[in-house]
């Protein structure tokens, strides 16, 4: 999911970009610090928003460049458990497919795929034995996060299924609930009589 969260913290301003405005050098050097940062607390950092606050610089003995307090806001991205995300499978394995949630990619293990047996091909590809549905790379699917890892805090782990009702690629889905649509009419004309 996505958040808008506030932080606060000591920027450093270098000497070299003295003559840049000081707005803009701190969120220069904000960026710098907080872009693709992740945290187990707050996620995956996708941008700064704003700066909200810029505190009076100080200076430490020994170091020319000034240390300002600043409140500011960032858009992160945590995976949160249960949720539903939308995504493009980016890669096939023979163990599963990995999609890419935006700013980050998650892994559909082979047995999470499709409620049926599944079989790989050379060309990427995993094939639904009795259903003959096909998951290859740039599909559009929705699945929902079963497991989440921040061991690797460099590397997090998002684990996905598409197992569920309203999951899978998305023509699978809109396949999957034509005929509830078709038969909603006729139940209610059987009401009617």
């Amino acid at each position: 999911m996505f958040y808008r969260t506030e932080l606060k913290d000591h920027i450093r301003v270098p000497p070299n970009i003295f003559d840049v405005p000081l707005e803009e050098a701190i969120v220069q050097r904000v960026k710098k610090k907080y872009e693709g940062y992740i945290s187990k607390d707050f996620g995956i950092v996708i941008d700064v928003l704003s700066i909200d606050n810029i505190g009076e610089g100080i200076i430490i003995p020994g170091d020319g460049a000034p240390y300002y307090k600043i409140d500011f806001e960032l858009l992160t991205y945590k995976p949160e458990m249960q949720e539903v995300v939308l995504g493009k499978i980016k890669d096939i394995a023979d163990f599963g497919a990995f999609i890419n949630l935006g700013p980050i990619d998650g892994m559909i293990h082979v047995s999470q795929t499709m409620d049926d047996f599944v079989s790989f091909s050379k060309e990427k590809v995993l094939t639904g034995k009795e259903s003959k549905r096909v998951l290859k790379v740039g599909d559009s699917c929705r699945a929902r996060i079963i497991a989440v890892s921040f061991k690797d805090l460099q590397n997090p782990k998002i684990g996905l299924t598409m197992r569920q009702t309203g999951l899978g690629k998305l023509e699978w889905v809109e396949e999957d609930q034509a005929p509830k649509e078709a038969a909603k009419p006729a139940a209610k004309k059987k009401g009617k009589k």
